[in-house]
């Protein structure tokens, strides 16, 4: 299916708007041109009933043996170089007058309405002979019986406001192709800023990600060039940030994968079996760090890509349950770890990402926490929101370290905890997906750290 271009779209919104429009003037154009003209055809009826009276004042009152007395056309199919067209003609057949006098009729043209249409009220009135429709005005004569009739068919003002439509109309219709060239072409040259914006942006490389100057677009595409360079930003600032990010990933693999290398060289030379088993021990030490930030780095690129399943969760049961899969580091290093609060406590959140997100601020907790320490963990309502409190005992986080923590592989120097850096990382970018705000303090003994959490409430 062909789609329709902006152009094309553009021109036939405008074009009926235009033809209506046409019509619209021709509707007013005949309402107005017909009510004038009644009231010009009007006005002249009661003029040519005043001058019939005045030439017919003589014939109508002098007395007489005859009643009545018919007015001859004059004969337009004589050999007269001045007689009036066939038009003319026309228009005097479509005229009438009766003079009236003692209720009888006395003068008539030729075109009069037979005695059987009787005499009609003074004033205007609108009747039909003959399958014709007429506009009659009648003047009574003031002291007298005589009341003088003028007639014309209604056909004439139709006529005369129909030619004056048309000779309005027909003009516009005949130009509205040339008005539908010109509105095609001023569409099209209005939208060639666009157009050159599009080929703008289509000749750049991928790596050319630079504003678009504004100077140039008219002001109403100005907000568009505005969004089109908030865009380009964002997409610099991520590129930059997952360049750095798999620079960042490379560094921090090649020191494991060379300590592997280095490792089963010196395997290879081993001269007892006590250090060749000491060799493997470093092997498998090694191999879990270089898995354990192989996990980190695909929980990290899943946090940015995975898409959110967003539901009621219950933050009290997710917690516990993350704490429980601890258990075993929590037995060996023999720590005190304590959960309180309501466990009626339920977010707006995606499941597997919670407990991602709580997973990582546990495994920090264990990890810098030393044998025989605490951990306290707590749940409490925040108004219309959850605290999640992880509080240990362990060195803390200097403040002004505390923002810094959050970026990708920095790590506070800590001589008995190792790390890849990531784990506060792939926190933030959860808390940033859940609308959710993250606060490291001292925790509440003076040593230690507290993480505090504030999760919107399901």
């Amino acid at each position: 299916m062909i789609r329709s271009t902006l152009t094309r779209k553009l021109f036939f919104r405008i074009a009926p708007t235009i033809l209506i429009t046409i019509a619209v003037i021709g509707a007013f154009a005949f309402r107005s041109a017909t009510r004038e003209i009644n009231n010009i055809y009007d006005a002249q009826l009661i003029n040519d009933a005043n001058v019939l009276w005045t030439l017919l004042e003589r014939e109508v009152q002098k007395p007489g043996i005859h009643k009545f007395k018919q007015v001859n056309d004059i004969d337009l199919a004589m050999g007269n170089q001045l007689a009036i067209n066939e038009d003319a003609d026309d228009y005097a057949d479509a005229h009438m007058f009766r003079a009236w006098k003692d209720g009888e009729i006395r003068v008539f043209s030729s075109t009069a309405f037979p005695k059987t249409i009787p005499e009609q009220p003074a004033g205007f009135t609108d009747l039909t002979y003959k399958g014709e429709a007429w506009r009659v005005y009648s003047l009574p004569i003031p002291q007298t019986t005589i009341v003088v009739e003028i007639g014309e068919k209604q056909a004439l003002r139709r006529t005369l406001v129909s030619n004056i439509l048309l000779n309005l109309s027909f003009p516009l219709l005949v130009l509205f192709p040339l008005i539908a060239v010109l509105i095609w072409f001023g569409i099209k040259n209005g939208l060639s800023t666009i157009h050159g914006l599009v080929r703008q942006i289509r000749s750049r490389s991928p790596d050319d990600l630079s504003v678009i100057p504004l100077d140039t677009l008219p002001r109403d595409l100005s907000p568009l060039g505005r969004s089109i360079n908030q865009l380009l930003d964002k997409l610099d600032r991520s590129l930059t940030a997952e360049r750095r990010f798999a620079d960042h990933a490379a560094h921090q693999l090649r020191t494991p994968q060379a300590s592997l290398k280095l490792l089963l060289q010196m395997l290879a030379n081993a001269e007892s079996e006590q250090e060749r088993k000491i060799i493997v021990g470093d092997l498998v030490a090694s191999n879990e760090k270089a898995m354990h930030l192989i996990e980190q780095l695909l929980r990290a690129a899943r946090v940015s890509h995975q898409p959110m399943q967003l539901k009621s969760v219950s933050l009290y049961n997710a917690v516990a349950s993350v704490i429980a899969e601890f258990g075993s580091i929590i037995h060996q290093k023999k720590l005190d770890v304590s959960l309180h609060g309501d466990e009626s406590a339920q977010v707006n959140a995606d499941e597997s990402l919670l407990r991602l997100m709580v997973a990582n601020l546990v495994d920090n907790a264990i990890k810098y926490t030393p044998s025989d320490g605490a951990i306290e963990v707590s749940i409490t309502a925040r108004q219309d929101c959850w605290l999640l409190s992880i509080s240990d005992s362990g060195p803390g986080i200097a403040a002004q370290h505390r923002e810094a923590v959050f970026q990708r592989f920095y790590r506070v120097d800590t001589p008995h905890a190792e790390g890849a850096g990531l784990g506060l990382a792939i926190v933030a970018d959860i808390i940033d997906r859940f609308s959710a705000t993250i606060a490291l303090n001292a925790a509440g003994s003076g040593r230690g750290l507290s993480v505090d959490v504030l999760m919107p409430r399901a």
